[in-house]
């Protein structure tokens, strides 16, 4: 089946976001990361940073964080917890979309929740660490925490947010049809091969 729908998974500061919106322009397909985010704020009242947040995050390095979660937030949103609600909406959304156009989503575990369509082309980008801290660098400024702990963080939060809500380890090249190295190939060469392959007839 020819694929119509690119889904982006990525290391923080590998620039996954980047290549996903280049990848759209240039094949003309409907881009959606912060735009998934306002139509979930839309449908669920949920502040957008807060959906940043926690839409693709957990709130601690520890699978423990949403236990806690559950016990701090009893019944909150139709017997669930914030992240298990915000989890349920950012997923019938993904769902609604997929079967409305051709597009390319970033992140938010929309490789394993559109994993029974024959029509998605899944990513994965990745990067060295050292070229990952100096793009975040370059991208967000310095702060009080050395760029390589940012990055741990961030990755092993969206490891715990994945692990919880899928069941499946978060990067393993197995869950994807593409794992491409941004330091090595460059955010142009990615593009490039993403492209080629989801031009591909099968």
């Amino acid at each position: 089946m020819k694929k119509r729908i690119i889904t982006v998974s990525r290391e923080f500061g590998s620039g996954g976001r980047t290549i996903g919106k280049m990848l759209a322009e240039r094949l003309n397909l409907k881009y959606y990361d912060k735009e998934l985010v306002k139509r979930i704020s839309l449908e669920t009242g949920f502040d957008p940073k807060y959906i940043e947040e926690h839409g693709e995050y957990a709130q601690s390095r520890s699978i423990f964080s949403y236990i806690f979660g559950a016990q701090s937030h009893p019944e909150v949103m139709k017997g669930m917890t914030p992240a298990d609600f915000l989890w349920c909406m950012q997923r019938d959304i993904i769902l609604d979309i997929a079967e409305k156009e051709a597009c390319v989503i970033v992140g938010r575990c929309a490789d394993y929740i559109l994993r029974d369509r024959e029509d998605c082309l899944n990513v994965f980008i990745h990067a060295p660490k050292d070229k990952r801290a100096e793009r975040i660098v370059k991208l967000y400024g310095e702060s009080d925490v050395a760029p390589e702990k940012r990055l741990d963080d961030k990755d092993a939060r969206r490891r715990v947010n994945y692990r919880h809500f899928t069941g499946r380890e978060w990067g393993v090249a197995q869950n994807y049809h593409l794992a491409l190295d941004s330091g090595a190939l460059g955010i142009e060469g990615c593009v490039d091969l993403i492209a080629a392959a989801f031009q591909c007839e099968e």
